[in-house]
């Protein structure tokens, strides 16, 4: 059968904006994505004011980070370093803390602590805090408003990561579809295009993620990208281990991609073909496994909870994504480009595809558990409402992939005596249009005779003996008439004109098809954003850590300096129809005296929840004051305020917030936060 082109109708348009318009909505104006270890703690604490200069400052984390020598800086109030430079190790059991020692003889006054790390999943974090000795003072230090991997270097480092996917999925996917679902089309050229094409974007891209890393995870400078000491640095680390092995594994997938284009397709004899076979499934089962260990080993399955179940898992996914997503777009351009594509590899992908979908359902589920661990982590969360996202498309990419499968069942030849019907027609319509050409042919030599009678009544009347003797010795010469380049242009329309209506002619003939073409153009537009979202996924702080992150500092409470708000973010949740939300607390200057109270009440999607009542309460446990009742004022809707909130003295103070939704649901959370 021949090939025939799609019709993109106004389903997958809609289809296509709705999917933009979703992931739009959800990322459009979004923070730099979250690293996956978060700050839980700090001695001095944040703001702290301290009668004597400490030792050392230490800080703990939620996970495992990779520390260097400038990871923690301490500035004094002229910005000056205010530390030895020694980091020391201060992990023990769970717990990550590390410290660095402060000189001897620092002066009274505010001190800067800025911290750069990597945590264990390859993504930098970065911070600042401040606290004092003896009195707070002003300081000449900026705290630094570049996020960490943001910038040009990140957004290069982003599209590194997503190119990286992409190649990996369509080599290992394009590989295994011509070797398990379609051997013929190792000899056609667009599929040996395409896989090759795939093999050169994952080796770039690697290369550029190994060039970027130092910028990346440092000053965010382009220039640093060709530093070789930090270049030697980053080998060091297990990400730029883990990009180093997948270029030498790349390399043995090189060698796996010239025998299936190049010795393979020579090969005539059954026995040798097969044999062949089974040592290319073998090989390339082998390397590509290894390649999806590489992002496996560097990133979200190799740390958090049970990482040795986390990691076969995670590679079990990227395969299972390779073989359908790849395998789809080489059956794409197979259908496009190739001269036909048989019914039995269709079949053969729909089974291979089918079997992906249940392996990505269930690792799917696995690592959803992993990284979210809880209903109001994965809707509170941006790691959540991505995974939310990722879910809705594979629903829809599911449901495209069962209409291919329709289409695959009514692909059939046509019955003997309807083909040989759609023949006659063909050649009947061929015959009248050669036949049209001709006449057209005819028309324009007796023009161009009009034009010039000369030339056609001299030699035809013979009444110039010499013309017509010249005439008689260049044809006996043999000499080609010239060609007129007008006429050549004209018949070269009308030839592609016969060939535009005879691709026609075969669409219409075959309707299966087309209609197979269409559902697998949509299915691999809605792969791209799927795949999209899932390198965004990648990068963004997992729902169970964010929360973990969130208890730990509700424990220790968020602590307050000088002049500077008191932000809080506390979920509720009542019990009642609609009684799940979050209150956001802001306690302006969040200091000692009178402060300004706004409370913002929100539903978990971020759009305002107007409830009937809510009540604040301060208590400073330590003084036994309190609890001090403050009564906010309705503004608008999911929008309360207070002016005047007098904060007597300094300490760790307790805020209570009672919120009701209906006549009989309430519920208070509290948090503690530090008042300087």
């Amino acid at each position: 059968m021949t090939t025939t082109a799609p019709r993109l109708g106004t389903a997958l348009a809609r289809l296509l904006i709705l999917a933009a318009a979703l992931l739009g909505t959800l990322l459009a104006g979004a923070a730099p994505a979250s690293a996956h270890a978060a700050l839980t703690g700090s001695d001095p604490k944040d703001g702290a004011v301290v009668a004597t200069a400490p030792k050392e400052v230490n800080l703990t984390f939620s996970e495992q980070v990779a520390m260097s020598a400038d990871s923690i800086r301490v500035l004094d109030p002229a910005g000056r370093r205010a530390d030895t430079g020694e980091i020391r190790d201060l992990c023990s059991g769970s717990v990550v803390r590390y410290g660095v020692e402060l000189r001897a003889g620092l002066p009274d006054g505010t001190y800067t602590v800025a911290w750069q790390t990597v945590s264990a999943d390859s993504h930098p974090i970065a911070g600042a805090f401040t606290f004092s000795i003896g009195a707070p003072s002003a300081t000449s230090v900026a705290l630094p408003d570049r996020e960490p991997g943001g910038g040009l270097v990140g957004a290069l480092y982003g599209i590194a990561r997503y190119l990286s996917y992409a190649g990996f999925a369509v080599l290992v996917g394009g590989g295994a579809f011509v070797l398990v679902c379609w051997p013929r089309g190792a000899g056609v050229r667009p599929v040996q295009q395409t896989v090759v094409r795939a093999w050169l974007v994952l080796t770039g891209a690697t290369l550029a993620m190994l060039l970027l890393r130092n910028p990346y995870t440092g000053s965010g400078e382009l220039s640093d990208a060709f530093d070789l000491a930090g270049l030697k640095s980053v080998l060091e680390t297990k990400t730029g281990a883990a990009l180093t092995s997948r270029l030498l594994l790349l390399g043995a997938a090189a060698l796996f991609v010239a025998v299936l284009f190049g010795s393979y397709t020579r090969r005539t004899d059954p026995k040798e073909k097969k044999d062949l076979v089974f040592g290319l499934g073998i090989g390339g089962t082998v390397v590509a496994t290894g390649i999806a260990g590489t992002w496996a080993l560097a990133e979200h399955a190799s740390t958090g909870i049970q990482p040795g179940v986390a990691m076969p898992v995670d590679i079990l996914h990227l395969l299972a994504v390779a073989a359908w997503l790849g395998g789809l777009t080489v059956l794409l351009v197979a259908l496009h480009r190739a001269p036909s594509v048989e019914r039995a590899a269709v079949e053969r992908f729909s089974k291979v595809a089918f079997t992906s979908v249940a392996v990505l359902a269930a690792t799917g589920l696995y690592q959803s558990w992993r990284q979210v661990g809880s209903w109001s982590a994965l809707t509170g969360t941006r790691y959540g409402q991505l995974l939310l996202v990722k879910i809705g498309l594979m629903g829809v990419l599911v449901g495209i992939a069962w209409i291919s499968r329709r289409w695959t069942q009514r692909l059939a030849d046509l019955p003997s005596a309807e083909k040989a019907k759609n023949t006659e027609n063909a050649e009947n319509a061929e015959h009248a249009e050669t036949k049209t050409t001709t006449e057209g042919a005819e028309e324009a030599k007796g023009a161009r005779e009009a034009e010039d009678p000369e030339d056609g009544e001299g030699p035809e009347n013979g009444e110039d003996g010499e013309d017509g003797e010249g005439s008689e010795a260049e044809e006996g010469s043999g000499a080609a008439p010239a060609v007129d380049p007008e006429r050549a242009a004209q018949l070269a329309r009308q030839r592609a004109a016969v060939a535009t209506a005879r691709r026609k002619r075969e669409r219409d003939a075959d309707p299966e098809r087309s209609g197979l073409r269409r559902s697998v153009l949509t299915e691999a537009a809605v792969a791209v954003v799927l795949l999209v979202v899932t390198t965004v996924l990648t990068a963004t702080e997992p729902g169970r850590t964010e929360e973990e992150a969130g208890r730990s500092t509700s424990a220790s409470g968020p602590a307050a300096v000088p002049d500077r708000p008191v932000d809080v973010r506390l979920p509720f949740d009542t019990g009642g129809v609609d009684g799940k939300g979050v209150v956001r607390l802001s306690l302006d200057p969040g200091r000692t005296g009178a402060n300004g109270l706004h409370i913002y009440v929100e539903r978990p999607d971020g759009k305002p929840l107007d409830v009937p009542e809510v009540k604040v309460a301060l208590t400073l446990e330590a003084k036994d004051v309190g609890p001090l009742p403050v009564a906010p004022d309705r503004i608008q809707a999911g929008h309360w305020s207070a002016s005047g909130v007098q904060i007597p003295m300094p300490g760790e103070w307790r805020i209570q917030v009672t919120v009701r939704t209906s006549d009989i649901d309430q519920t208070t959370i509290d948090k503690n936060v530090k008042i300087g």
